[in-house]
């Protein structure tokens, strides 16, 4: 096992109200991926800001050393001066620059004269890119024209160029392909052999089984157990870590009975705006009843954001088809003419399309229902908004020190949970969810999870597309599959089976 590299020591940050690290010890080694786990909430991305500089000194209490020596970190320019880099989540590129602009951002190559020195800055990424083994995308392209896999590698190589001792993922794969995150993991492994000392921030056990070689987890804002060997712990040991219970089923199921038909769509169709003659979704019919919770599946391309999407009034091209709802046709114009209906979407990007960023809890819980709490006038009660925003606080384990906090201070899982709030306040027939259970933790998870069977058992109508194969059988009663924008199949809750779907998904069956 390698040196230690980094070590944060009694760490204690707190908010208003709230103690975020609470004598929080971390450590990682050169040439080892120490995995960071714990719930949403738990303290993770709060404790690498510390460690960044985002929270810079003295906001929190404790030390933090590298390579053995003290450092205090006013501002994160210092902390990525000192050889830290962290790769968020939500990347931080610029897209109309090129990859060399946006790897050498504020420290380009110049001349005597101060000018650019585009020859010798495209080389020295090209070097970058080929330490990396990156071959996917050269220097002059621009950022807005790469995958998302392609611009993580652009956030590697940018972290790279900086010289750093200590890199940090935060949830890395969260909108990658399969091949992107095994690229992903192969430059992992690479920058192992190199020694360099890395954390991954992750809430899948697949993955860090993968590449992590020790897991440290947190708990409200205390690290919990010791620094394990991967190899030496069970998933039911990881969860009861971050819960603190034991989660005996992952994908609690409810026993309703399938019901009347709800939603049913006929030969629709959206048109690629991007490629004339070509379709995004080709002739799809289906229906949902109440009762139960239809799935959704397919890899990513599939069509199957594009068809809620369209249904929800939202199609990313010209669409055609026929919708009904309890039987009844239904044309929707816009998502404020679906929602009218009892039609609600929780987007897979929520950051971007699900909530206002900077705007309060209680403004993103009742955007989409003003009128429920205005009068005929349109003036807003707000006292009632607030004890209807409290309700859902309460109803769905929200945490927050209050109403007013920006929503961009809560951790993912939580903003999760302002979302449905938002849409549960509009009284939903058919209640989509796109992704519902991306990037956040296995507690959170467990409630969404019993929270939709509760929203069957009361008679909505909830249809769920996933990525995660165990999610999408766990807790659907039928599972469609997508491929190309078609549906190529439809599988019952009992005969699905996870090689069954890649099968459908990936067009080898039909």
């Amino acid at each position: 096992m390698g040196e230690i590299v980094l070590e944060m020591k009694n760490i204690v940050k707190d908010f208003p109200g709230v103690r975020a690290l609470d004598d929080v010890n971390f450590e990682a080694r050169s040439g080892e991926v120490l995995a960071l786990m714990g719930e949403n909430g738990a303290g993770k991305s709060t404790l690498m800001k510390v460690l960044s500089g985002v929270w810079p000194y003295p906001t929190y209490q404790g030390d933090i050393y590298l390579r053995g020596k003290l450092k205090r970190f006013y501002n994160t320019k210092e902390a990525e001066a000192s050889g830290i880099a962290i790769i968020y989540q939500e990347l931080n590129l610029i897209p109309e620059l090129t990859v060399a602009e946006n790897i050498f951002l504020d420290r380009q190559i110049t001349n005597a004269f101060g000018m650019i020195n585009w020859s010798k800055l495209f080389a020295e990424t090209q070097r970058l890119l080929d330490e990396l083994n990156i071959k996917d995308f050269k220097p002059t392209d621009q950022v807005k024209n790469l995958t998302v896999g392609k611009q993580q590698m652009v956030e590697i190589a940018k972290a790279l160029s900086k010289k750093a001792d200590v890199l940090v993922f935060d949830e890395p794969t969260s909108a990658l392909t399969d091949k992107e995150v095994a690229a992903l993991f192969e430059i992992i492994r690479k920058l192992k052999r190199q020694g360099v000392c890395m954390s991954y921030i992750s809430h899948k056990m697949e993955e860090l089984q993968q590449i992590a070689d020790r897991v440290v987890v947190l708990r409200d804002g205390k690290t919990i157990g010791d620094v394990t060997p991967i190899a030496e712990i069970t998933l039911d040991q990881l969860i009861s870590r971050m819960v603190g219970r034991d989660v005996k089923d992952m994908f609690p199921k409810g026993k309703c009975q399938r019901g009347e038909k709800m939603l049913e769509v006929r030969n629709f169709e959206i048109d690629n705006p991007d490629l004339p003659g070509q379709k995004k979704v080709k002739n799809v019919s289906f229906c949902a009843y109440k009762g139960e919770i239809l799935g959704f599946s397919g890899l990513m391309g599939s069509g199957r954001t594009e068809l809620v999407s369209g249904i929800f009034g939202a199609p990313p091209g010209p669409a055609r088809g026929e919708i009904y709802l309890s039987n009844q046709p239904v044309h929707f114009r816009s998502p404020h003419d679906a929602i009218e209906k009892g039609i609600a979407l929780v987007t897979e990007d929520r950051k971007r399309i699900g909530l206002i960023l900077g705007q309060s809890i209680v403004q993103n819980m009742m955007i989409s229902s003003l009128e429920t709490v205005a009068n005929y006038l349109g003036v807003i009660n707000q006292a009632r908004e607030r004890n209807l925003a409290q309700n859902y606080v309460k109803q769905l384990s929200i945490k927050t020190p209050g109403l007013d906090v920006k929503i961009d201070t809560l951790s993912g899982g939580n903003q999760q949970k302002v979302i449905l709030a938002k849409w549960l306040n509009t009284k939903p027939k058919v209640l989509i969810l796109d992704e519902p259970t991306r990037g956040i933790d296995v507690g959170a998870k467990v409630e969404i999870y019993n929270l939709l069977n509760k929203l069957v058992e009361d008679g909505v109508t909830v249809i769920i597309i996933s990525s995660e194969l165990p999610e999408v059988m766990g807790i659907s009663d039928r599972i469609l599959v997508m491929c190309e924008g078609e549906i190529v199949t439809e599988l019952t809750r009992e005969e699905a089976t996870k090689e069954q779907i890649m099968a459908y998904a990936t067009g080898s069956r039909k």
